[in-house]
């Protein structure tokens, strides 16, 4: 039940839940599905006890068939024209944010509703980083943007100003890497919108943590969510190498994460019996390798190589947790065509397509790889960027590509400090400027394998 001064709070609040439309950013895997149903039915079930009508809460991947939506921006004037007469303030939240409705109500009210606000958890950037473009170059931390994780709101007058910008000039139609940082780069606008506002108490803090008490998000700690971790004899992992890369690179590898795959094959250009490295017969290309992955795919489906539901590919300076990747696999039904990783996107505002960028890791499940040589997919050369020929075949299959926050494309010090605080990572990519041992013992070294699962679960 409600304490009285939940209630009293409601009643006197000017604003009503009716005015709050929740979007949960949720993804169209069954296992998504089920994570944000699960977060609808706590807000609904939240708001029952409270005065009022219930808020709307919406699924971002079940409101249209267009690809782009992830990326917001083209779901603006969507929301503006569906809910811009009646509301006051959308907030959009993770699958994993928990909110405490009457708390959000409260830090809602604080703000004039007919003026525009952009509300978050504010990220910084330590260094000028490459997934941001090397943005701000001369002073990166003068720059704020949201972590998703914590929520983040737009008031109706922003939302309805934005969408009338989206209708009327056409959203840049190239690259989507950092979403969270392009959206308020866009409601910025070189400083003639509004800056985010940092609000103490959107928190990325877990549930169960004593420094919650004055939140309005955390985020959930469900303790067994998705059972055992996959079986090391059920992934099976692919390197791609290159001969000017053996002494280099592969020795990383073996220093690090080799020894937790129980099934893993090198491939190069060159034969290596040392390593030792299989020669797919693909010349190395200097970039691309569309042409070596999917000489990987066919490989993975044959006799050649165990049979296995999970297939990994990583390039020879991806930096891994196997341990925590098979926790996270529990979670999937391999069965089902599932393509995990760090999703970027093309194109997303006209047409476009949705992609695993490949140094994080790519993972697919074996129905996916089925799937996705069954349907005549090819690469256009042997140095296409393999990553987007692959978004583009499982666009063109309707064929979802599933996003996780835990695989990286770049280094841990591109990535804000706050937003790596509250994860478990899977994956680092890159070696460069930095001792890639040393990185991957500090982040993805598991001493106690049990208790990464045990945090990992918080993350999903």
């Amino acid at each position: 039940m409600k304490s009285q001064d939940d209630m009293s709070v409601i009643y006197n609040s000017q604003l009503d839940l009716r005015e709050i439309v929740f979007v949960i950013q949720s993804q169209s895997n069954s296992f998504h599905v089920r994570q944000a149903e699960r977060r609808r039915a706590d807000l609904l079930q939240q708001a029952q006890s409270l005065p009022g009508k219930p808020p709307a809460v919406l699924l971002l991947h079940s409101l249209s068939d267009n690809e782009g939506d992830w990326s917001i921006l083209p779901l603006l004037p969507y929301l503006s024209q569906s809910f811009g007469k009646n509301s006051s303030w959308i907030v959009f939240l993770e699958e994993e944010t928990n909110v405490k409705m009457t708390k959000l109500v409260q830090v809602l009210t604080k703000f004039d509703q007919n003026k525009e606000w952009f509300l978050g958890k504010p990220l910084q950037d330590e260094e000028s980083t490459i997934i941001h473009h090397y943005a701000f170059a001369e002073n990166p931390s003068i720059f704020k943007y949201p972590d998703f994780h914590a929520a983040w709101a737009l008031s109706i007058p922003l939302v309805a100003r934005l969408a009338n910008k989206v209708r009327e000039e056409p959203l840049k139609s190239d690259f989507t890497i950092d979403l969270k940082h392009e959206v308020a780069l866009y409601i910025w606008e070189n400083g003639k919108g509004p800056h985010l506002t940092a609000v103490p108490e959107l928190c990325t803090e877990p549930e169960d943590s004593p420094q919650t008490h004055n939140c309005a998000t955390t985020l959930s700690s469900l303790p067994h969510l998705c059972g055992d971790p996959v079986s090391n004899h059920d992934v099976f992992v692919a390197v791609k190498t290159c001969g000017k890369f053996h002494n280099d690179r592969v020795p990383v590898v073996k220093k690090t994460w080799e020894k937790d795959a129980l099934f893993l094959e090198y491939y190069s250009d060159e034969a290596d019996p040392s390593i030792p490295t299989i020669d797919l017969g693909v010349p190395n290309t200097e970039r691309g390798h569309c042409g070596k992955t999917f000489a990987i795919l066919k490989r993975f489906l044959s006799n050649a190589v165990p049979k296995t539901n999970w297939l990994l590919v990583v390039d020879d300076d991806t930096l891994i947790s196997l341990p925590r990747l098979r926790v996270l696999l529990s979670c999937y039904d391999p069965s089902e065509p599932v393509c995990l990783g760090e999703r970027y996107g093309y194109g997303l505002s006209q047409g476009g397509y949705s992609y695993i960028t490949g140094g994080g890791g790519m993972v697919f499940s074996r129905e996916s790889v089925v799937r996705l040589l069954k349907s005549g997919c090819k690469c256009y050369s042997n140095d296409a960027p393999d990553d987007m020929v692959l978004g583009m075949c499982l666009n063109a299959l309707g064929l979802p590509v599933t996003h996780s926050a835990l695989f990286h494309q770049a280094r841990p010090e591109d990535y804000a400090r706050d937003f790596l605080a509250h994860q478990v990572p899977v994956s680092f990519h890159k070696h460069w400027n930095i001792d890639p041992i040393a990185v991957f013992n500090k982040w993805l070294k598991d001493d106690l394998r049990a208790t990464a699962s045990g945090r990992l679960k918080t993350e999903l």
